[in-house]
């Protein structure tokens, strides 16, 4: 029994260090967002060999130390789009792009808009294009599941998409929107390996963006999920819980939820 107590001490002790370790590195990252960050930069940060910090930060976060540092780029770039008049040139200097070509594309390809466009409709968008199944993608099934809203969180409009990896970046596969916490259905759900990411904010507060934020989104995933003929995916059920700082950013622009809300404060 004492060698059991002492193996989940040891344990805790280790996952305690793991993970002050990514947040360590995760807030480097903030502070330096225009500078030139490498991966022997972040394990130096953390106090890990590079191969053993990669493998831990992937583990915390569910994504790669390069592609944390990238969404967390595009995350200050989606801010200063709609909260300064900062030119897009300079906003792509500041968040550590060399080139406005490379940053403006990266943007368009993650947020699903351009930056212009983005600034112009204040940070949402009145559509989510969904990706096309493509090649050897035309069969489909349906997936189905409950969100769940966490003691204490404030219900307000759910967003769940269909994604290929665990950050919400990109044109979703298949996506829904619910008024509120509760059932949903995705249809027509393409073959193959998938992430169900969920994001809700409360009405009135929809400029919330980020964990950083004095009040954080609330969020949920679930997966990877396979969906094919042989198998029958079973309910995808979520439960949404603050977003904290080892969670990615949703970089995809949101649906803009303020008329919605307003329609239904006038019925």
């Amino acid at each position: 029994m004492r060698q059991e107590a002492g193996k989940l001490t040891q344990e805790r002790f280790m996952q305690t260090t793991a993970e002050r370790a990514v947040t360590r590195v995760i807030s480097s990252m903030y502070e330096n967002l225009g500078e030139e960050i490498t991966i022997d930069d972040m394990a130096e940060t953390a106090m890990f060999s590079k191969f053993h910090f990669t493998r831990m930060f992937k583990n915390m976060t569910g994504t790669s130390p390069g592609r944390f540092l990238s969404a967390l780029r595009l995350q200050e770039a989606k801010r200063l789009l709609v909260s300064t008049e900062l030119n897009i040139a300079d906003i792509s200097n500041i968040v550590g792009y060399q080139s406005v070509g490379t940053f403006s594309s990266r943007f368009k390809s993650s947020v699903g808009l351009a930056p212009t466009t983005y600034r112009q409709l204040g940070g949402y968008t009145p559509r989510i294009n969904m990706a096309g199944t493509g090649p050897g993608r035309t069969r489909s099934a349906l997936l189905r599941g409950t969100v769940r809203a966490s003691e204490g969180t404030a219900p307000g409009p759910v967003f769940i998409g269909l994604f290929a990896g665990c950050i919400p970046q990109g044109q979703p596969s298949r996506c829904a929107v619910l008024d509120r916490p509760g059932p949903y259905v995705l249809e027509d759900v393409p073959y193959g390996t998938w992430h169900v990411l969920v994001q809700s904010v409360p009405y009135g507060m929809e400029e919330v963006d980020g964990a950083e934020s004095d009040t954080a989104p609330s969020i949920g995933a679930y997966g990877p999920v396979t969906v094919n003929a042989d198998t029958v995916a079973k309910p995808a059920d979520i439960d949404l819980r603050p977003m904290g700082t080892l969670d990615p950013p949703v970089l995809l622009a949101l649906l803009d939820m303020r008329m919605a809300a307003l329609e239904a404060i006038a019925g």
